[in-house]
């Protein structure tokens, strides 16, 4: 759903549709010799469409932090080279320097991008206002929305609930979007919804493991990785339709495997995702870019079977 599309008549194009739904995080395989594996990734890409996602997310589980500035902008593009307008791209954006940043959203936009995500620098504590200007000169560099992530829960800290209200009242709704992380996830939530009268449109980036929670305070989406995708549509549909033995039959499962990755951050939901892309036969190894903090042991992942076993028995 690229905002770059035009009409092909003089009558004036469709207002692009806003960004929601269940958009999964793409994990980024590679070759032996560190290349990206443009095979797979088409493979990963079409099988998040055939499972149902409305669109693929490029951002911190796709090791965008590791990839450095050239691999990380071939990947954007042969990501939406993939995704080829059969739903939403999101391209993370997010950089030390602003310059580097608008670089990022600019070359996002130009590759048919549907929208662009941000963290904050990493390397660098800002004040509120300096986040505001931050995230403003992104927004203000490109035509397309930005969603403002606060990635406390891997890296940074979190940003202040007046930072997103200053952000919503400059651009608006349909320009900027949301993703809190930092801790407690639903009351920050429910903390910002209030705080903008309902106006923010927000996503949550729990891996699932929040999303029974989140959902109901008002999200309009969630970003999961994509290992546990087709768990994931099925439980975003039982809560669209309130179906609440369906809600809890696939959300535990789903919260057993996320609390695996938890435990050892990043490096854990990246070791167990690109374990579970394997099983699946979507990717043909687990190789991340080094260094890395932690590896799957053989107990944690007979643990990861067992509860991967139950989702799939829930899925039927």
């Amino acid at each position: 759903m690229s905002s770059t599309t035009e009409s092909s008549n003089s009558t004036p194009s469709a207002k692009p549709e806003l960004l929601h739904g269940v958009l999964p995080v793409l994990h980024t395989p590679f070759a032996e010799d560190g290349s990206l594996d443009r095979a797979t990734l088409h493979r990963e890409v079409d099988w998040a469409f055939q499972t149902g996602a409305h669109g693929v997310v490029v951002a911190m589980v796709s090791e965008v932090l590791r990839l450095g500035y050239h691999r990380r902008r071939e990947l954007a593009t042969e990501v939406c080279n993939a995704v080829n307008q059969r739903g939403f791209t999101v391209i993370s954006v997010g950089a030390e320097s602003i310059h580097e940043a608008v670089e990022f959203a600019q070359h996002a936009e130009h590759i048919g991008a549907s929208a662009m995500m941000a963290i904050p620098p990493v390397a660098t504590a800002l004040g509120s206002q300096a986040t505001v200007d931050y995230f403003s000169a992104i927004a203000q560099a490109v035509s397309i929305p930005l969603v403002v992530q606060d990635a406390s829960s891997y890296v940074g800290a979190a940003i202040d609930v007046s930072v997103y209200v200053e952000l919503l009242d400059r651009f608006g709704p349909e320009q900027i979007f949301f993703k809190p992380e930092a801790s407690p996830l639903g009351p920050n939530l429910s903390k910002l919804r209030d705080a903008t009268g309902g106006r923010a449109r927000i996503f949550e980036g729990s891996g699932g493991i929040n999303l029974v929670d989140c959902f109901r305070r008002g999200i309009v989406g969630t970003m999961p990785g994509t290992d546990l995708l087709d768990g994931i549509i099925a439980l975003w549909k039982a809560l669209q339709a309130g179906d609440e033995t369906r809600i809890y039959e696939l959300s535990l499962p789903i919260c057993g495997l996320v609390a695996l990755q938890l435990q050892a951050g990043l490096d854990g939901f990246l070791a167990i995702e690109k374990y579970l892309m394997r099983r699946r036969g979507i990717f043909v190894n687990t190789r991340q870019v080094p260094p890395v903090s932690w590896q799957l042991d053989n107990e944690t992942a007979a643990e990861v079977d067992r509860l991967f076993d139950r989702l799939q028995a829930a899925l039927g």
